[in-house]
């Protein structure tokens, strides 16, 4: 499985289908509608989060899906331990995404712990990372995919305008793993750039998925004309 994964997203545009607690598309039903109308667009996998939404698009989609459990807001919060890992590869995502970073996890599980377990769980592990370093020490701990999402977002990594290109060059020429462009990509120019770069997929989500942040950068800019 892992070949036929990794092969089926080379190349291509992976979507983030994500909506936070509160929000009015915040429902499993609708966000796999969501993922079903980017699939349809030329989408080759989804990236979502959660248990219920994963389960729910996993029933209706045929493109890899790239789950994961945010828990909390602060450290390592993306599918933060072993437990949150195997949750998320029990909905039947081929591809479970796990902070890469080299910070402290709540319950003091190391990557390769988590990797291990999913790997025996028959999933593929992406590694979201926000430095070169952390790239490295994921791949040597078995990540499959290594992803820059998290760049701009520790205190070791500086915020971009944009999406980190520097990193995603660096992460394409010293690894042997697949690197996944991911973070502040926000026009089409933004994604070749990054496979410009190196990458071998990338990942859009908000500039795609998040209708409140899209109309409030078009808000901003027709409102500066009465500035």
């Amino acid at each position: 499985m892992s070949r036929n994964v990794i092969d089926a997203v080379r190349g291509g545009l992976i979507v983030s289908c994500q909506a936070y607690p509160g929000e009015p598309m915040r429902d499993p039903d609708t966000m796999t509608r969501i993922a079903r109308s980017v699939v349809r667009g030329g989408a080759v996998a989804v990236r979502a989060q959660g248990l219920a939404d994963l389960h729910s698009m996993r029933a209706a989609l045929s493109v890899p899906l790239i789950g994961l459990w945010k828990d909390g807001h602060d450290g390592v919060f993306i599918t933060p331990s072993v437990e949150h890992a195997l949750a998320v590869a029990r909905t039947g995502a081929q591809v479970v995404a796990i902070d890469g970073t080299r910070r402290p996890r709540p319950d003091g599980s190391t990557f390769a712990d988590a990797c291990a377990a999913v790997h025996d769980a028959g999933a593929l592990v992406m590694a979201d990372c926000a430095t070169l370093a952390d790239g490295h020490a994921a791949a040597a701990a078995g990540a499959d995919l290594v992803g820059t999402t998290l760049a701009g977002y520790t205190p070791d990594s500086p915020k971009t305008p944009g999406p980190d290109l520097d990193l995603v060059a660096a992460l394409a020429a010293e690894l042997d793993v697949p690197v996944i462009a991911e973070g502040r990509i926000h026009t089409p120019a933004d994604a070749l750039a990054a496979m410009h770069a190196g990458a071998h997929a990338v990942v859009v989500g908000t500039a795609i998925t998040h209708p409140s942040t899209i109309t409030a950068w078009f808000a901003a800019a027709v409102s500066s004309k009465e500035s």
